[in-house]
C-alpha cells in the first residue's frame, strides 16, 4: 500500500510540475507556463531603477524588468555572468527622414503634388539593392496615418507654398529651377 500511494504521489507531482498556470482562464495555452487573461486590467512587472536592475545578482538571460530611470521594459540580452540589458521599449526611432526623391524643378509650377507616404513605402516595400541575406524588403509604417509629416527647411528660392496633408500628400509650387546649393527636407515623425 506505501509503494502505491508513495507511486500515486510521485505521479501527481510530476503532472503538476509540467502543468501550465491561468489566471482569469480555464484552459491555458499549451506553450506558455504562464498564461493571464484579462479585458479589463494589466500586468505590472517588477519596476527598478538601473541601479537596482544593476545589483541583481547573476539576472537570468531574458530576465525582463521596467526600469523607472529609463523609462522602458529592459531585458537582459546577455549572460547571468555578463548581463547586457537592452530596452526593448521607448527607445525606438521616433523620427526620419525621408528617402531620397526626385523633384521636377525644372520648369516653374503652382500647384505640384508628391504622395510622401506612397514613396516611402514603395521604395522600402521593394528596394532596388539588398545585401545576400537581407529580406526582400524594409519594414515600414503600414498605414498613411501611422506618421506625421514635415518638411524641416526648402531652399526657398525654389518652393513655397508648400503643404502636407494628415496622410502625407505634399503640395508645392516651383518658383525656379533648382541649382547645385538646392535641397529640401522632409522629416518623418511616428505617432
Amino acid at each position: 500500500m506505501k509503494i502505491f500511494l508513495l507511486q500515486i504521489s510521485i505521479f501527481l507531482i510530476s503532472f503538476s510540475a509540467s502543468a501550465q498556470i491561468g489566471i482569469n482562464i480555464p484552459n491555458p495555452d499549451e506553450s506558455a507556463i504562464l498564461d493571464v487573461y484579462s479585458q479589463e486590467k494589466g500586468m505590472l512587472i517588477p519596476r527598478l531603477t538601473t541601479a537596482k536592475r544593476d545589483a541583481i545578482p547573476k539576472p537570468a538571460t531574458s530576465l525582463l524588468i521596467y526600469d523607472t530611470d529609463k523609462k522602458c521594459l529592459s531585458q537582459n540580452i546577455g549572460t547571468p555572468t555578463k548581463p547586457d540589458w537592452l530596452c526593448i521599449s521607448n527607445n525606438s526611432v521616433k523620427m526620419f527622414y525621408m528617402p531620397s526623391v526626385s523633384f521636377d524643378t525644372s520648369k516653374n509650377a503652382n500647384g505640384q503634388i508628391k504622395d510622401l507616404y506612397t514613396l516611402y513605402k514603395n521604395q522600402f516595400g521593394s528596394p532596388k539593392a539588398k545585401s545576400t541575406s537581407a529580406p526582400s524588403s524594409i519594414p515600414f509604417f503600414p498605414s498613411n496615418k501611422d506618421l506625421y509629416y514635415y518638411v524641416t527647411d526648402a531652399d526657398p528660392n525654389v518652393f513655397s507654398n508648400i503643404s502636407i496633408s494628415d496622410s502625407g500628400v505634399m503640395t508645392y509650387d516651383v518658383r525656379a529651377a533648382a541649382t547645385d546649393c538646392s535641397f529640401i527636407n522632409i522629416v518623418f515623425v511616428v505617432k
